[in-house]
């Protein structure tokens, strides 16, 4: 496993807070859409603006991650940080090496 740049106890850390960081990320998007709901624009813009929000967000990795294997691990974790449906903060746990890839990863982010 560590040839893929983590341990199977980061696989297991993954796979144990996957579906919570999913529901925090749901969570903050259905605040978004309260302010969304909650604003100005007529009823027929908002319920089609929604309609094509909640169609977008539900193929993020933050709401549904498919395919969650060993291999793809690290990518799926990076679709999450783009999405901001983790943090740094969220790294805690995991071996060294890969909290230092992930660091490395957010930095470079940072950067674009």
């Amino acid at each position: 496993m560590q040839e893929l740049g983590f341990t199977e106890a980061d696989w297991k850390l993954f796979r144990k807070r996957l579906p919570k960081w999913q529901e925090r990320y749901m969570e903050k998007l259905i605040e978004e859409y309260k302010v969304y709901l909650s604003s100005d624009e007529p009823a027929s813009s908002k319920f089609w603006g929604m309609e094509k929000k909640i169609k977008n967000d539900k193929r993020k990795t933050g709401v549904l991650a498919e395919g969650i294997s060993r291999s793809n691990m690290k990518f799926l974790m990076m679709d999450l940080i783009n999405e901001g449906a983790i943090t740094p903060e969220d790294f805690d746990g995991f071996s060294e090496d890969f909290r230092d890839q992930l660091l490395f990863y957010c930095e470079r982010m940072k950067a674009n």
